[in-house]
């Protein structure tokens, strides 16, 4: 049972699908459950657990009723970040940025969070802020 998991809502699915198909795997282990690089739905799940789930955000305007909200979204304040707890800070950054992820912090030691802490940020090809951490 999935007790709580991320569904992104993305205008690029192609994009978002290759980028989190390429990076989950060697990362985190996650293995692709549902759907493809043609959308509208895909799962990575690690263990029989619910990772990660994308989601075309025209399909979900659709079941909702709502109307789509435009590609890109407007740029506005993160509301959300996926964060991930790696070995290997560095290179789990130099993984995303292989695959499409675009920088925004280096992996840094973060002594202030915790005596071992070191972080990462960067974008996935949707905007969407991710942090590796290890600690």
């Amino acid at each position: 049972m999935d007790a709580l998991h991320p569904r992104l809502l993305v205008g690029d699915f192609g994009a978002a699908f290759r980028f989190y198909d390429r990076v989950l795997p060697d990362l985190l282990g996650a293995v692709l459950t549902n759907g493809g690089p043609d959308g509208p739905y895909a799962s990575w799940d690690v263990g029989d657990e619910g990772l990660l789930m994308l989601l075309d955000r025209a399909a979900m305007a659709e079941v909702t009723g709502a109307s789509p909200v435009p590609d890109p979204p407007p740029a506005g304040p993160d509301r959300s970040m996926l964060v991930s707890r790696v070995s290997d800070v560095a290179a789990a950054y130099d993984l995303a940025l292989r695959h499409g992820g675009t920088a925004v912090a280096p992996p840094t030691g973060r002594p202030q969070w915790g005596p071992t802490m070191r972080t990462a940020h960067l974008r996935d090809p949707e905007g969407n802020l991710l942090e590796f951490q290890s600690y």
